[in-house]
């Protein structure tokens, strides 16, 4: 495991890059990304291991082939991220589409192979109406939730992702009315997730996996903490593999099942990966007892992690005339938001927390790294009517 350089450019680089392209834009690594990759591949068990990339932390095309060429398979959100990675030229069968909204097209996208998992009652009764005789997925809500924070927990009481693990007859004799095949149980807890609670999960899910009789696949969901800031840890993934197949080893033991073991990364595989730089257009104040801003020609319509969720990303300034001087600044987007801020405190949108910087001059520019994952996926596209950062990939 190993935590990298989240400034994968060089200064030079960033003024190369700025000037080639116009900013803000985001840059992706292309070394990286294949690092994070086949570090995820690190995670095997015992019975036959898939890494699915979860596409929405970044849908970029030129990430999702280096993927697809690196062999992994892949997790959709939506009928239509399904579709984009068809457009991208990814084979129906290495997808599947886990989606909080029952796709119109259920019947087309099933007919093209893709694999469907059911994330509610009422997809699984469409869905068995669509394709009976067939195969299916369910993902459970199986009760244990955990994330860096509440929004970004996928699990327990107050989620609405999955089926409620005490529905589990329901659904086996839902999908026996149609002679459906429940071949895949899937859960997942949460982002950035304690490897601790995320084992207590997986074994929670093998225990569901006992009144799934017909399941031979079990997806464990993403959830991989990556360390973006230095006081952070990125999750041994290999180690965290170990100790899963132990636990899957087990249930065979127990079962006389020898389960498919599925994870979908998304962040731990791009989050490191990207960086985004943006040029700094003004340099303020509010007075001696107050604080010092840098704006940016960035904000939520380009990033909205530390906006939504107090997302911490490291900060840097490239000088155009190098200085020694530093200086705490709250950073803060060019959007007429209040709420449009790059120095949120940890975990807490609402507060901001300055951070010590070169000094800022106007025309200088600032790099936001640990970049790569829901962050150009996940944007206010059109707030202020400001174009969206490019995307370009560098080796």
């Amino acid at each position: 495991m190993v935590n990298y350089n989240p400034f994968f450019v060089s200064d030079k680089q960033v003024k190369e890059i700025a000037k080639n392209n116009q900013t803000p834009v985001y840059v992706y690594s292309k070394e990286v990304l294949t690092k994070y990759a086949k570090e995820a591949k690190l995670f095997k068990t015992a019975y036959g291991t898939a890494v699915r990339y979860a596409v929405k932390a970044n849908p970029n095309k030129e990430v999702v082939q280096l993927f697809d060429s690196l062999g992994l398979l892949f997790d959709a959100s939506s009928a239509e991220e399904a579709e984009l990675l068809l457009s991208f030229g990814i084979k129906p069968q290495k997808i599947a589409l886990n989606s909080q909204q029952l796709p119109q097209n259920l019947q087309d996208i099933v007919k093209k192979g893709i694999f469907f998992t059911a994330t509610s009652l009422h997809q699984l009764e469409q869905y068995c109406k669509i394709a009976p005789n067939s195969n299916v997925g369910v993902r459970l809500n199986p009760g244990v939730g955990s994330g860096t924070n509440n929004r970004v927990t996928t699990g327990g009481v107050a989620a609405s992702f999955g089926i409620w693990h005490e529905y589990i007859p329901k659904i086996i004799a839902t999908a026996k009315k149609a002679n459906v095949t429940i071949t895949k149980v899937h859960t997942h807890i949460g982002a950035g997730t304690d490897p601790t609670v995320w084992q207590q999960s997986a074994k929670i899910t093998l225990g569901l996996c006992k009144k799934v009789l017909s399941a031979t696949v079990v997806s464990f969901g993403g959830g991989f903490k990556v360390g973006r800031m230095p006081n952070e840890q990125t999750a041994d993934i290999a180690l965290i593999g170990t100790k899963i197949n132990k636990l899957v080893q087990d249930f065979a033991k127990d079962t006389g099942r020898e389960m498919f073991v599925e994870i979908e990364p998304g962040t731990y595989l791009t989050a490191m990966a990207g960086v985004l730089i943006a040029k700094v257009i003004d340099v303020t104040n509010t007075g001696k007892d107050g604080y010092n801003f840098i704006r940016t020609n960035t904000g939520m319509n380009d990033f909205l992690r530390t906006s939504m969720y107090g997302a911490q990303h490291p900060l840097k300034i490239v000088n155009i005339k190098p200085t020694a001087e530093t200086k705490k600044y709250v950073v803060v987007g060019h959007n007429c938001e209040s709420g449009d801020i790059l120095t949120s405190a940890k975990g807490n949108p609402d507060q901001i927390e300055p951070r010590q910087l070169n000094k800022a001059t106007i025309g200088d520019y600032l790099v936001l790294a640990g970049a790569g994952a829901y962050c150009a996926s996940m944007r206010a596209i059109g707030y202020n009517a400001f174009a969206p950062a490019k995307e370009i990939i560098i080796d």
